[in-house]
């Protein structure tokens, strides 16, 4: 995700099995698309934690992602299963494919985008590229949190990262101990940029420490900057919500936005 060191990297992976388990938001999306059988296309499946219901409930899934180690554990999750397939891609500058009816933008990934391209630019850039990979009358389904600092935690202190930049701590399957902390948070509200670094402390099972740290850039593009970009990629919306997954209605301080967008026309 971030050019970790391999054994940080896996450690990601399975923290990530191990703390994300919410379904909320998987049941929510399968109650949008329905349940009449569609070829979807999921951008940064991760391990497969959306992926695979998606399977299970009757659909043909697609997923692109980039880290290695978290597709290693879609496999096992994904055994016996005959509609569903996935690879690893980078996102931002590598090809979705074409003929989709649904593409998935999930789990806030347009806030989550890894990548050395300006962060805006690659934000319009998913939006142009679900267009491109969707069918006329296909769907996007966007998960983003538009409303501005703060998604998951109150900016963490640079002396005391503990404070409240703790993102993951455990144990991994190989007994490797680690912690993924945010450090030395900074927001500007002009630009809605926010800017941080993201920290990994191991201890390894023979001992050894390992440490890696990368600086981030992240944007929250407000709602109205969403839905200009939607329109101007071809795309009217649908159904719009906000405020979580109980159908509320969306408002430009709405932390949790759903948009589920249909492409009008066959060329972008």
């Amino acid at each position: 995700m971030f050019n970790e060191k391999p054994i940080i990297a896996k450690w990601v992976a399975d923290m990530y099995d191990q703390n994300e388990t919410e379904t909320e938001d998987v049941d929510f999306l399968l109650s949008v698309i329905g349940h009449e059988p569609k070829n979807i296309l999921e951008i940064a499946c991760g391990s497969g934690r959306i992926l695979v219901p998606l399977s299970k409930a009757g659909h043909t899934v697609s997923g692109l992602e980039a880290d290695e180690y978290m597709l290693a554990k879609i496999p096992a999750k994904a055994e016996g299963l005959e509609n569903i397939q996935w690879r690893k891609a980078d996102a931002v500058y590598d090809d979705w494919g074409k003929s989709f009816d649904v593409v998935v933008l999930a789990a806030n990934i347009l806030y989550n985008i890894v990548s050395d391209m300006d962060y805006t630019k690659s934000q319009e850039l998913f939006i142009r590229k679900a267009a491109a990979a969707l069918v006329p009358g296909g769907h996007v389904y966007i998960d983003y949190n538009p409303a501005g600092r703060g998604v998951n935690q109150s900016p963490p202190s640079e002396n005391n990262p503990d404070s409240k930049g703790l993102i993951w701590e455990g144990t991994d399957a190989d007994g490797n101990f680690g912690r993924m902390v945010l450090i030395g948070d900074s927001y500007d509200a002009s630009t809605r940029m926010d800017s941080f670094s993201r920290r990994f402390e191991m201890t390894l099972k023979n001992g050894e420490t390992v440490a890696q740290e990368f600086p981030c850039q992240k944007h929250f593009a407000p709602l109205s900057q969403l839905h200009e970009w939607l329109q101007k990629a071809g795309f009217v919306i649908e159904q719009e919500y906000g405020g979580g997954y109980k159908k509320n209605p969306v408002n430009d301080d709405s932390k949790r936005v759903i948009i589920y967008a249909r492409k009008k026309c066959n060329k972008i």
